[in-house]
């Protein structure tokens, strides 16, 4: 390898001081400078609040969206310490906002029993990524702030008068030469205090956005805790039994956990460390997994309903139709990953497993009715994942015999490379055959469906294999469904889905997106699934190019647009897409399959609870939820196809 001609001495090694690390590579400390990073620093002051509340000293968090993308938060805990600090020579709480793990989150004898934030550099490092920062602290009777810009002191603390109670107020502006942009989006921020809510029992958080004329505002208060999130999760969902089961264990490490069962065929579990969603699991899922299966398989067998011919249940069969929600609370807490989406601490298995078993042991005791439902189900889902076996065997074997394992109506492309290659799942026949003309064959297979097909939300594993609406997907996919999905099995790194712009199209997205997140959720998860984006005019002219417009908007633009170059609207023709058919092939490649023009949406998951939700809403057995939603949203309808 040719050797680089640069000098390396101790005058080419870097000495970042202060904060200054934190600004030159702030993906270290917040994941990223998306929105993604910028709702993170709201998340880590107003984790400051829930520590205290989780200590017993805060009772209220309030955070305000002010105009001009200025967060503001207030707690009403004890008040950061304003004492001169040994080590720094300066204020305590200037040292919280300019010292990296400098906090009350440390060591033994710590401020804290347990916490959540970035252990003790949230505050800094949202003062070092913030073009100006400012603290106001109520303590002792008295009124104190500081201020900073970029995260260096521009004003030392000092008293400027007297205060009732005790508190924190930080208020920031998020500097806009490292983020992306500093537009907050209200509807995720309030979703994450409604669940810090659910967290923290008795904790009263409200969030209002300022920066409209008509101010928005929520307020999350549950004294219910963890029964009133998991009535929540399932407030769509018909339940097998009325009340959640809710058990708890305090202690060195509290656990909390409330489950209810549904009748829905989905398992959703949701686990939390000191209010930290650890959507990978960790240690906690995998002793309270253990537990369920233990506790179960028990009382069936001691109460005969399970013969002693009869094989256990598996744990599937017991978390099907399964909402639960596991809280952990652990003073020294190992995260896998700086992400901090697995929980690692060995010792939290055996505490929530032991916990469980005796708790809910004690539960299904008291309570013969509740175990009698729940056990029925699970017996009924051990059969149907007995019949999905043979049906998958089955599925397999007819596989095999065929001369080829690709569904017949499948145009692949050339190349076996899945990180080039991706397949368009085209309704209908017709933009089927459009879209195999035009499109690219060494890259881009076409898969046509035809019909609607099975709405997964309603039916068991069992009837899934076969099917032969969905038996093409499956077979194109190549990665199996289910828990024998393989995502490093894929033969398209893009799976496209292509239906027409009407209420068709959009039921037909709908099943396969419902199909895609409860039998092949790592498709999602690793942001293989895409859905394409057809235009719904095109306006033309003799003489002038073709001007396609995907969206109202795009049509009062290119009007615009042409009314400026002298051409007005009467001398165009305006052609309305009712579906992918309409076009021909070269169209269809222009407007649509050309990686260079066209615009695919990924499917994403950032948040698989408000998935979940979505998903049982639109597709589930409850009809009244759904109406609710369709009439409420009615009036953001702007083009419905009869």
């Amino acid at each position: 390898m040719e050797k680089v001609n640069h000098k390396y001495g101790a005058e080419q090694i870097q000495v970042l001081e202060g904060l200054e690390a934190v600004r030159k590579r702030p993906g270290m400390y917040i994941g990223s400078t998306s929105i993604r990073g910028l709702h993170h620093c709201v998340y880590e002051i107003v984790d400051n609040g829930v520590d205290e509340a989780l200590a017993g000293y805060c009772t209220e968090i309030n955070v305000i969206i002010e105009p001009g993308n200025i967060i503001s938060v207030e707690d009403n805990g004890r008040g950061i310490p304003v004492e001169i600090h040994p080590k720094t020579g300066i204020s305590t709480a200037e040292t919280v906002y300019t010292v990296l793990h400098a906090g009350g989150k440390f060591g033994g004898d710590s401020g804290y029993k347990v916490s959540g934030g970035l252990h003790g550099v949230g505050a800094s490092v949202v003062n070092a990524l913030s073009t100006w920062t400012e603290v106001t602290i109520k303590r002792d009777g008295s009124l104190y702030q500081m201020k900073f810009e970029k995260g260096k002191t521009t004003q030392k603390l000092e008293k400027i008068g007297e205060a009732e109670g005790t508190g924190t107020k930080v208020r920031f502006l998020a500097d806009n030469t490292i983020f992306e942009s500093l537009e907050y989006e209200y509807e995720v921020l309030e979703k994450r205090f409604r669940e810090i809510a659910f967290l923290t029992k008795g904790l009263k958080i409200t969030i209002e956005d300022k920066r409209e004329e008509t101010p928005k505002k929520s307020e999350f208060c549950f004294e219910g805790g963890l029964i009133s999130f998991v009535e929540y999760l399932n407030k769509n969902k018909e339940k097998l039994h009325k009340s959640p089961i809710y058990v708890e264990k305090n202690g060195e490490t509290p656990v909390e956990i409330a489950i209810q069962y549904t009748t829905s065929y989905s398992e959703n579990i949701y686990t939390f460390v000191n209010n930290i969603n650890t959507i990978e699991g960790g240690t906690h899922l995998e002793g309270f997994k253990r537990a369920l299966t233990k506790v179960f398989n028990d009382y069936a067998r001691s109460h005969n309903i399970l013969k002693e011919k009869d094989p256990n249940l598996q744990g599937e069969d017991i978390r099907e139709g399964i909402t639960a929600v596991v809280s952990v609370k652990v003073k020294e807490p190992q995260f896998e990953g700086q992400t901090k989406t697995k929980l690692g601490n060995s010792e939290v298995t055996g505490i929530v497993q032991s916990m469980v078993n005796e708790s809910l042991s004690t539960f299904l005791e008291e309570n013969p009715s509740v175990a009698k439902a729940i056990l029925e189900k699970c017996i009924s889902a051990s059969r149907a994942r007995e019949a999905a076996r043979k049906a998958r065997e089955l599925a397999r074997k007819k596989s095999s015999l065929e001369t080829s394992t690709l569904p017949g109506k499948l145009a692949d492309c050339s190349s076996k490379n899945p990180d080039e290659c991706e397949v368009y799942i085209v309704e209908g026949d017709s933009a089927g055959g459009s879209a195999k003309q035009g499109r690219d064959r060494k890259f881009q297979a076409i898969l046509p469906l035809w019909g609607k097909m099975l709405n997964v939300e309603k039916a068991r594993a069992d009837k899934i294999y076969g099917n032969d609406k969905l038996n093409p997907v499956i077979l194109a996919v190549g990665a199996g469904i289910g828990r024998d999905f393989d995502i490093t099995k894929i033969r398209y790194g893009k799976v496209i889905i292509m239906a027409d712009a009407d209420v068709d199209g959009a039921h037909i997205r709908t099943l396969l997106l419902t199909f895609f997140f409860r039998y092949m959720r790592p498709l999602i998860e690793n942001g293989n699934v895409y859905l394409a984006q057809p235009p719904l005019y095109k306006l033309s002219k003799k003489g002038m190019e073709d001007k396609y417009c995907y969206t109202d908007e795009d049509l009062e633009r290119a009007y615009k647009e042409l009314e400026e170059k002298g051409i007005s609207r009467d001398q165009l023709g305006l052609q309305r897409y009712k579906g992918l058919g309409e076009m021909n092939p070269e169209q269809l490649w222009e407007t649509t399959m050309d990686p260079e023009k066209r615009t695919l949406i990924k499917v994403t998951m950032e948040d698989a609870i408000k998935s979940d939700e979505i998903f049982t809403l639109l597709m589930g057995d409850e009809v009244e939820p759904r109406r609710d939603f369709i009439q409420a949203n009615a009036k953001y309808v702007k083009n419905l196809d009869i």
